[in-house]
């Protein structure tokens, strides 16, 4: 084991330095002005999991600003909609309800933290209420909320993340990917990626 392995959170304290008492300050247990200010803007977060043996997972979710319903100071509503039926963040909050959500805001380096624990509901009334482009969610992440702040934006700033002259010009080719898995030829990748670029226009 090497020598410069942290082990023990006196070393890593060493390291990081203690906590600044004014940061603990930002630190609530519901939801407050702000925050519920910066959810009604956010379309897009991404949710965290994890089983019960601690194999982890992390979605993106995203729609129109406004997308997760705040049903009151500790409680938010995340609509699941139609994806690749992995499911493996449902099954882990199925397992295992404790989540972390960071919301983010397009142009702001802030981002919101969101730690609680998860529920997962069918209720056709909350499904409809979280409708969108016509069809309701197919359920609803329910999120008790136990820890709420906000997160300063150096890794953003740092990232340059909201600059767009920065943003290298690329894309992810599923069908190139999995034509290579399958051994199928460029016909099949340009094949597979039109089928794909079709579910993005029409089945949102």
């Amino acid at each position: 084991m090497s020598d410069h392995q942290i082990q023990s959170g006196e070393q890593l304290r060493a390291i990081v330095g203690e906590v600044n008492p004014v940061t603990s300050l930002k630190l609530g247990a519901a939801l407050d002005a702000a925050a519920r200010d910066f959810i009604a803007r956010s379309p897009f977060l991404v949710l965290s999991t994890s089983d019960t043996e601690g194999n982890q997972d992390v979605s993106p979710k995203g729609d129109a600003p406004g997308f997760v319903a705040i049903e009151d100071d500790q409680t938010l509503l995340v609509p699941d909609r139609k994806g690749n039926r992995l499911i493996y963040g449902l099954q882990n909050i199925l397992a295992n309800p404790h989540v972390g959500l960071l919301f983010m805001v397009p142009g702001t380096s802030e981002t919101l933290r969101v730690n609680g624990a998860a529920s997962l509901t069918a209720d056709p009334d909350i499904c409809a209420r979280l409708s969108a482009r016509g069809q309701p969610a197919q359920l609803a992440i329910r999120v008790t909320v136990r820890e709420c702040f906000f997160h300063c934006g150096k890794a953003f700033l740092r990232a340059q993340l909201w600059k767009p002259e920065t943003w290298p010009h690329h894309t992810v080719s599923f069908g190139k990917i999995l034509a290579r898995k399958v051994g199928a030829d460029e016909t099949m990748a340009e094949q597979i990626d039109e089928v794909i670029a079709d579910d993005y226009r029409n089945n949102l």
